[in-house]
Parts: C-alpha cells; sequence; structure tokens
C-alpha cells in the first residue's frame, strides 16, 4: 500500500532546499506574475507540498517597473486603506502608489493571494521585489524562473 508523504516541520531543520529564482517581470501582466509567485512562495509546485509546513521558495523578482498593466488600470484601479478614525476611508489610483512606492502593486497582490495566517506572513517574506535589473542577492546563487 502506497503511503502518503507529509512534510514535517522537525525535519525542515535550517535548510529545506529552499531554492532562490530570479523572475525578470518585463512585459509580464501584473496579475499573472502575482498568482505564479504566490503559487512558488507556497511551495505549490513541489511534490512535498504540505498546507501546514512552509515548503516553498524565495522569489527575487527584477524589472517591476516595466511590468505590464491591462487596459485603463493605471488611471481607473483603486488601493483604499482604512485609518481606523470615522471618515478615515483613503483611495489612491494605481499611478499614484507607483510614484509613492513603486514596489507595492505586486507586493499587496501576492499578499492578498497568500495564507491569512503567521504562516502566511512568514512567506511573504521570502519575496524581494526591485524596480531595476540589480539585486543583492547574487550570493544565493538564484536559478532564472520564466512564467
Amino acid at each position: 500500500m502506497q503511503k502518503t508523504y507529509l512534510a514535517r516541520r522537525e525535519e525542515r531543520g535550517n535548510d529545506w532546499n529552499q531554492d532562490w529564482y530570479v523572475v525578470d517581470a518585463t512585459d509580464i501582466p501584473l496579475g499573472r506574475l502575482a498568482s505564479n509567485i504566490a503559487r512558488v512562495l507556497q511551495g505549490k509546485h513541489k511534490p512535498i507540498y504540505t498546507p501546514h509546513v512552509d515548503v516553498g521558495d524565495y522569489i527575487v523578482v527584477v524589472n517591476f517597473d516595466q511590468v505590464e498593466y491591462s487596459g485603463n488600470k493605471r488611471e481607473n484601479k483603486l488601493y483604499r486603506r482604512y485609518t481606523g478614525y470615522p471618515g478615515g476611508l483613503r483611495e489612491a489610483t494605481l499611478e499614484k502608489v507607483l510614484e509613492r512606492h513603486p514596489t507595492k502593486p505586486l507586493y499587496e497582490a501576492v499578499r492578498r493571494m497568500m495564507p491569512k495566517s503567521k504562516m502566511g506572513r512568514k512567506m511573504l517574506d521570502k519575496l524581494k521585489i526591485y524596480t531595476g535589473p540589480e539585486h543583492p542577492h547574487a550570493g544565493q546563487e538564484p536559478k532564472s524562473m520564466e512564467f
């Protein structure tokens, strides 16, 4: 009889074969990029995927300033937040968000696709986003990944 393998946190140790990948975001739609990144961060691309253990990999996104936005999203897409005070709803268009925080749209898109738990927040720490082609993670010898 064949048994299903379940990864265990105790077996993980300090190094669980967590690979590093570099993704070039040039001309990739934001949503497609975010969904593929969320899948890799959670480890769903591996045969040892286990929902209650973090088996995902690290992702380094470069050239995020050249990502593609379909339609009129730059002018029409709104990012909303609430300050906690009465009447404290704040809205900003994608264009304004990109001016202040150039990597926030991808971070928010991926964050909303991750599990809403402590482990999901820990998985999100493995995402590194850079607007240009340079990144400081050459020491980890990241592999190139295409979406």
